[in-house]
């Protein structure tokens, strides 16, 4: 059974109480999910066009890897918030030309795109979580752990959206993304974004989520 919802609570919070948020982001424990996923037949017919024009791109294997490591590991109970409280876009038609964009409350939250016949991401984060002082001082970005973080330090680049407190990184290269994932602080840092948006409230983009995607990312391709 799935969690109940928490009276005159918003976002993730009617689910999982801050403690319980804390536990997950430190990697100290996962939270119960639900059994059962709420679905849009009509939204999943919509975007399946999409998905068989993803599934014929030489990406295709790389990303579906990515997301069903982002869909574990990155995500609280991502089946019980799905589309409702983070969504997955497949070909979005926002500038950029992304393969698959993953979004909570009103921000983009993770981007894959074409690199050749390899793929690059895009993490949104916090930037205090990769500066060596924890200060919002983009000077100060920790440089040596973000190559830390990747196959190559040539891997990882960084930008600087609009908006407190936060920090873009770009990692090129399947390997570059499995290991930045793979770092505890850098999955600690993308898990305090994911955490921070998704308790703002609902998703703004619940009419663009692919649920031909999400089966890969929560496990249930055979859907």
């Amino acid at each position: 059974m799935s969690a109940p919802r928490r009276a005159g609570t918003t976002g993730l919070r009617q689910f999982l109480d801050v403690q319980q948020q804390q536990d997950w982001l430190q990697g100290k424990a996962v939270p119960r999910d639900a059994d059962e996923r709420s679905e849009s037949l009509e939204l999943r017919f919509r975007y399946a066009g999409r998905v068989e024009k993803l599934m014929r791109r030489p990406q295709a294997e790389a990303v579906l890897a990515i997301i069903r490591l982002y869909g574990r590991d990155c995500i609280p109970i991502p089946r019980r918030t799905e589309r409702h409280y983070w969504s997955v876009s497949c070909l979005p038609s926002t500038p950029g030309k992304a393969l698959v964009r993953i979004n909570a409350s009103w921000m983009e939250l993770f981007s894959l795109y074409a690199d050749g016949e390899d793929i690059r991401a895009l993490f949104l984060v916090h930037l205090s979580d990769f500066t060596t002082d924890r200060s919002l001082d983009e000077g100060r970005v920790d440089d040596a752990f973000l190559e830390r973080c990747v196959v190559r330090p040539e891997d990882v680049s960084c930008i600087f959206p609009r908006g407190d407190d936060i920090f873009g990184v770009k990692v090129r290269g399947f390997r570059s993304i499995c290991k930045f994932l793979a770092t505890p602080r850098a999955l600690r840092a993308v898990r305090a974004f994911n955490l921070t948006h998704m308790n703002r409230g609902r998703n703004a983009y619940q009419a663009s989520h692919c649920y031909g995607l999400a089966d890969h990312m929560l496990g249930d391709p055979a859907h």
